[in-house]
């Protein structure tokens, strides 16, 4: 059993169901409104739902929630079919709109007229919340809400026939004016927006409200179980009650706690605001929380579904440590990524005993553990850059594995090296070192069976690759950026997010197409980005090597 499909509480509902008989058949759906990218926390919810099905059997639908035409695009439906799908779920022939129900919604808010339990509520939304009052005192009787039925009807077929200003009126529920939960005093089922759908074009000016459509897209599709996150716990009394109304169909709904993450915001508004003021590049900005975002830095499909696995489905709200989340990360990129040799800070080595124009070549591992990723071919010069931070004129302590003068250092896979002298400009910066090497350690081991201390990584000068390097950090510099509800939380937000620097690459990484994971071998994880070229490498941090230190 993998860890999307564990048994959690949810299942346990399911497997009563099914024993007793109640259910034949599992049916689940993943409904997102196309008015953003999905986020990771949606991937909690993908894996549940999908994964739920796949364990039983069953099906699960995708549906597109688009009842609100105003906030939603092609490019968001677009965007999250394809981030479904690298997760690595499909929907199959099993993908619905809300927009296909419109017409049988239409003739169910007209059955709730006929039957006294809907009315057109001409009140404006704010002075609405006045009648409808606080949970501890009941409300009050809002006008028109003794309307008769013809009267109802007659308002509600002019509020289709587009007879009344956006906003002049609204359909409600008539439920119970003095409930406990205000979701059941007298919630709206229809509003009017007139907004080109982009399914149905101008076809209808009034559309349904979340609340009514939910369910009874649900209903349609023969959902057996519509799991939800906690905030809607106090919606499914009315779930319940316009089904049972309507008597169609019910499906169960089932809350489940949403996924928070440290040093994140999950709020499609608030990203929203950080895409639209300019603040992160797009929604697929690395420094994003979203799928896409998560990919284009070289996150990993697998990790995120691990990820949601282990946090399983409860009922208790919590905040995940993304520790732990970029952990599983780390864990899959390693035995997944093929290995490099990059230079960040690059200084530059001179090997003056080796011949000026001999050029020689190494094989090495793309991993050090799986012969089956096979071999890569990598020059080797008189000049080589390393790392700046692999040279010290006075090591702070036996543990420093580079180069100072009088030390010899192992060059990765090629040749035994001792530094001879250094080179630094009027600042006191080190621009050069060099070095003898000895000719009888190819490959890096010395002939006599000496030990050598330390082992570094290099890249030809001659034949290394210019790359931009985007370096990325967490978006936020607390763990919470909403716990102050005073506080503007983009104000949070990580100055040093985003570094951009220039790197030197081995040659082999010519090869390179954007998406490819690659670990740095001793700096860390790295993705090509999406506007990776040939001719302009550039490649995004992952993640560092190691976690750092708290």
């Amino acid at each position: 059993m993998t860890e999307e499909t564990k048994t959690n509480f949810i299942h346990d509902i399911i497997e009563a169901d099914l024993a007793s008989g109640k259910r034949t058949e599992i049916i689940t759906r993943f409904p997102p409104e196309p008015n953003g990218y999905l986020h990771i926390g949606h991937a909690k919810a993908i894996c549940l739902d999908f994964g739920t099905a796949d364990k039983y059997n069953g099906k699960c639908h995708l549906r597109f929630d688009d009842t609100n035409p105003a906030a939603e695009d092609e490019e968001y439906v677009q965007s999250i079919q394809n981030d479904i799908n690298w997760l690595g779920f499909d929907w199959g022939e099993n993908r619905y709109w809300a927009s296909n129900y419109f017409e049988q919604m239409h003739d169910y808010a007209v059955e709730l007229i006929k039957k006294g339990k809907a009315y057109v509520c001409q009140l404006p939304q704010e002075e609405f919340k006045d009648y409808r009052g606080i949970p501890t005192e009941p409300g009050k009787e809002p006008p028109g809400r003794e309307n008769s039925i013809e009267e109802n009807r007659t308002l509600f077929e002019q509020m289709k026939n587009g007879e009344f200003e956006d906003g002049a009126c609204v359909l409600r529920a008539r439920i119970d004016m003095a409930s406990p939960n205000l979701h059941l005093r007298d919630p709206a089922l229809y509003r009017i927006k007139r907004a080109t759908h982009h399914n149905t074009g101008d076809q209808w000016c009034i559309y349904p409200m979340y609340d009514f459509a939910h369910c009874i897209e649900d209903s349609i599709e023969g959902v057996t179980h519509s799991m939800c996150t906690l905030e809607f716990e106090v919606h499914r009394p009315l779930y319940d009650w316009i089904l049972d109304e309507l008597d169609i169909f019910h499906p169960q709904q089932i809350e489940f706690s949403r996924l928070n993450l440290t040093y994140t915001v999950m709020s499609k508004r608030k990203l929203l605001e950080l895409v639209n003021e300019g603040l992160v590049k797009g929604w697929d900005d690395p420094r994003m929380p979203t799928l896409g975002g998560m990919r284009r830095r070289g996150f990993t499909a697998a990790a995120i579904r691990t990820f949601c696995g282990i946090l399983g489905a409860t009922k208790v709200e919590s905040i995940s440590e993304i520790e732990l989340f970029e952990s599983l990360v780390r864990d899959d990129l390693n035995e997944t990524s093929l290995r490099a040799m990059a230079v960040l800070d690059p200084i530059k080595v001179i090997l003056e005993n080796y011949p000026a124009d001999l050029v020689e070549e190494f094989e090495l591992p793309n991993h050090p553990k799986k012969e089956e990723m096979g071999k890569r071919t990598v020059p080797f010069s008189r000049e080589l850059f390393i790392e700046r931070n692999d040279y010290i004129d006075v090591p702070p302590n036996n543990k420093f594995k580079g180069f100072f003068v009088g030390r010899e250092v192992r060059l990765r896979g090629a040749y035994l090296a001792t530094c001879t002298a250094v080179e630094k400009d009027s600042e006191g910066h080190v621009i050069a070192i060099s070095c003898t090497y000895d000719p009888e350690s190819k490959g890096g081991s010395a002939p006599d069976g000496r030990k050598v201390k330390g082992t570094i990584h290099w890249v030809s000068a001659q034949h290394a690759i210019d790359a931009k390097i985007r370096n990325y950090d967490r978006l936020f510099t607390v763990e919470n950026p909403l716990a102050d509800k005073e506080a503007d939380f983009k104000d949070l937000i990580n100055p040093k997010a985003l570094q951009v620097t220039t790197a030197k690459l081995e040659s082999s990484l010519a090869g390179a197409k954007p998406g490819d994971r690659y670990q740095f071998e001793r700096v860390g994880y790295f993705c090509a980005d999406l506007d990776h070229t040939a001719n302009s490498p550039t490649f995004n941090r992952t993640l560092p090597l190691r976690a750092p230190k708290k």
